[in-house]
Formats: C-alpha cells, structure tokens, sequence
C-alpha cells in the first residue's frame, strides 16, 4: 500500500511538472508571435538603454566589431579624399586633416578595447556606446559643415551609429539616431541641385528601413533567446526535482530491503530467545535454541557492519604496491572455503605488475568477488584469478568462475545494495567492491556472462588519486 501511495504521489508529480512545462511553453509561444507588437510598445514607453550583449565578452565582441569597421570605413574615406585632393585639389587640407584626425581616434579606441582586459561594467558599456554614437555623428557633422555646397559622401560616417543603436538602444534612441543622419544627408545636399535632395530622400529611406529592419531581428533574436533560457531553467528545476524524487525513491527501497534483512534475525532471536525461557525445555534444547539466537546475531551484526561499510566508506589511502602479491594473498585466504566447496583456485599475475593502490580495500573488494565465484562454482571445478594491464595500462583483475549466466533480470539488479538471491547472503558485497573500485578511480564490471564462463573484473588506473563517492 505504501509503495501504491508512493508510486501515485510521483505519478501527480511528473503530471504536475508537464502540466507547468506546457503552459510555460504556451505562454512563451503566445509571447513569440506577438515580439514586435510588445517590444515596439516597450521601447516607445521609454526602456531606456537595453545592451543586446548581456555578458561582458559578448560585448567586448560586439564593441571590436563596430570599432573595426568604423576604422575601415574611416580609412576609405580618407584614402579616397587624399587622392582627390591630390587629383582634383579637392577637398581641402582641412578634411584630410579631420579625417585623419578621426582614423587616429578610432584605431586609439579599438586597440584600447582590445588590449583590455578588465571587467566592463553596464555603466562603462553605456558611456561606450554613447561614446561611440557621438563620435561618429560628430565627424560626419563636421566634415558635412566644411564641404557643404560640394561634394559630400560623409553621411556615409552614419551607418555605424545607426547598425549600432539598433543592436543595443530601444527603438527612440534607434529612431533618434535615424534622424540625425537624414538630417546630416540633407545639409549635404545644401544649396545643390534638386536631384541631390532626391538622393538624400533615397539615402534617408535607406536608413530607416536598415536601421528598423535590424532593431526588429535583434529584439526577435533577444526575446527567443529569453524563452530559450527560461526553458533551460525550467528544464533544470524538473531535473533537480525529478532527480530528488529518485534520490528519495532509493532511499525508501533501501530502508524496506534494509528492514527485511533485520526482521528476520531479529524475530529468529525473540522466538528462540522466548523458546528458551518457556517452562519445561530441558537443557539441550535451550542450549540448542541459544545457539541459533547467537548465530542470528552475529549475522545481525555481520549486516550492520557490512552495510556501514557500504554507506560510509573509508577515503583510499593510496600506496605503491604490488598487484601479484595482493591477488596470491586473497587467493591463498579463500582457498579453506574453496576446500569446503570442492572447488579449485588459479591465479595468473605478473610478478612485476605494480601500481598505487589501497591494499586492504582491494583485498576485501578481490575477496567479495572470490567468495561470490566459489559459492556459484560446481564442485570439481576452478575459480580463475587473472590479473594484468589493458591496452591502456589500466590494472585489471578478472574473477572468472564456470557457472551458470545470471539470468538478465538478476543482472541488472547485482549492484543494488541489499539485493540477493543467494541464502545467507545480505546483498552488499557487490556494491561494498564497486565502490571500493570507484574510491579508487575505477570500477567493478560484468565483463562476461555466458554458459560456463561468468567474469567479474575490477579495473582501476595504475596511477589514480582517490575519487569521491
């Protein structure tokens, strides 16, 4: 019943969460396809300065780019000048000279923004842009005064500053910008004839329609990027609350699995322990009902101790070592049991096989796996220990034993803490030898289960630091 509340409890959850998610989505839809109406309305209320570069590397970007061409832009111009002056002995010396003024300026600008690498703060990003803005309104309106009623291409100047405030200003700002450079085309076309005023109406309508078309993608792109973020977010709270979900799923299988194995010695100690007691048993049989409540607690506390073992682990303490001595060692350990069982134990390790490693801890995970491989063993039969390196010198051990393939059921289940189908087994050595593998860099792997052959590896780094649980 706990489990069924359980599982509905998580079952509302996930309903709730895509319930939530959509209508997040709807709503980012809805407020998708009406951008341009809410985000015109935005910027003629008055939003102020609002950077399409949110981060200070975007920015820095942004600025080197706007620099760079305003630089070549600048250099054109004053290249073109030059050799009409030299040509035509026009212009004068003095649009040379403010032209060449401005291209110092500006590659001043560019190799200050580029070279610096301090933090921009959303008050220094403002005076830039301003800056910038100013700068090139600037020289397009001096140099438009001092070659008023002639020939006159520095409207040109204004290209940057529109393409600028439609990437960073609101729409005012960005309208305000186009203002002023039909009004610095029309002053070029002072006192010329009138097919010069319709050029200036053509370039005029030429910056609107550039400087709005760009404001607009940039604003689309900035409201997509929103909605793709708060989905981002919203993606990441449903992980953290689908993760914690599991998290406490795992927890509740462990303490009933954690329940059930100490129910059962424990109800084994109060019946013989009561048994014991009850008037009229002879001596034998509280002897005999004595012994049983001994050996269900010392499996009681065999229980506890393994599975403190397997929640609170012990941090590697690494060591150089040699892996041969290690695998004897276990060998030679469980080779009694190995006797009881009628079964035989192989080793093959190189004598120089070395590495850094907790010998103790891989003693007890080699010994898990040892033990497991001989009780699944037939009798007259061999359990093989190989140890060696891969082809990337990793150290790995190989438990190999002939026994029947664990059923693919069991399979996915055999590290799970608690989980057995062996009598008298508590589930934990498994898992105990895994994490010991992991604190260690590496891990315990299935690596064959096939009739007649079941192999356990332990693969761990020959040089490692200890990793965290």
């Amino acid at each position: 019943m706990v489990k069924g509340n359980f599982a509905r409890t998580k079952l509302r959850g996930a309903s709730k969460t895509a319930v939530e998610m959509q209508s997040r989505l709807n709503h980012d839809r809805s407020r998708s396809e009406s951008w341009a109406v809410s985000a015109l309305a935005k910027a003629m209320g008055g939003d102020g300065f609002a950077l399409a570069a949110e981060d200070q590397d975007s920015f820095r970007g942004q600025e080197l780019v706007f620099a760079s061409l305003n630089l070549m832009l600048i250099g054109a111009l004053l290249v073109l000048e030059e050799i009409s002056r030299l040509v035509r002995s026009k212009p004068t010396a003095s649009v040379v000279f403010v032209l060449a003024v401005g291209f110092v300026v500006q590659a001043i600008h560019l190799v200050w923004i580029r070279n610096r690498s301090v933090q921009l703060s959303k008050p220094t990003q403002r005076i830039f842009t301003y800056w910038s803005l100013g700068f090139n309104s600037t020289l397009a309106l001096v140099l438009t005064s001092l070659t008023i009623r002639g020939d006159s291409a520095y409207y040109a100047l204004m290209l940057i500053p529109i393409l600028e405030a439609a990437f960073r200003l609101g729409l005012g700002a960005t309208s305000a910008v186009i203002l002023l450079a039909v009004f610095i085309s029309f002053m070029g076309a002072w006192g010329l004839k009138f097919g010069e005023y319709i050029e200036a109406g053509a370039m005029s309508v030429i910056y609107a329609v550039m400087g709005v078309l760009v404001w607009l993608l940039v604003n689309n792109l900035r409201t997509r990027e929103g909605r793709f973020m708060r989905s981002l977010e919203e993606l990441a709270r449903t992980r953290e609350r689908l993760l914690s979900e599991e998290k406490l799923a795992a927890v509740g299988r462990l303490a009933r699995a954690l329940a059930h194995e100490i129910r059962n010695p424990v109800a084994m100690i109060s019946s013989s322990l009561a048994t014991a007691v009850r008037p009229g048993q002879n001596d034998e049989e509280r002897e005999e009902m004595f012994a049983i409540a001994a050996k269900e607690a010392m499996r009681l506390e065999r229980l506890t101790t393994d599975f403190l073992l397997y929640a609170r682990p012990r941090t590697a303490q690494l060591a150089p070592g040699n892996l041969a001595d290690t695998v004897n060692y276990v060998a030679t350990v469980a080779r009694a049991h190995a006797a009881n069982e009628g079964v035989a134990i192989d080793v093959s390790a190189a004598g120089e096989l070395e590495g850094e490693f907790d010998a103790t801890q891989i003693q007890q995970a080699l010994l898990n796996l040892v033990l497991n491989a001989i009780d699944a063993c037939p009798r007259g039969d061999s359990v093989k220990l190989n140890a060696g390196q891969d082809g990337s010198g990793a150290i790995r051990i190989d438990v190999v034993g002939p026994a029947a393939p664990i059923p693919p059921d069991v399979a996915k289940r055999i590290f799970e803490p608690l989980f057995t189908t062996k009598p008298g087994g508590n589930g934990l050595g498994l898992p105990i030898a895994r994490n010991i593998a992991r604190a260690h860099g590496g891990d315990v792997v299935l690596g064959s289960n096939e009739p007649g052959r079941v192999c356990f590896s332990i693969e761990i780094p020959s040089r490692a630091s200890p990793s965290g649980q």
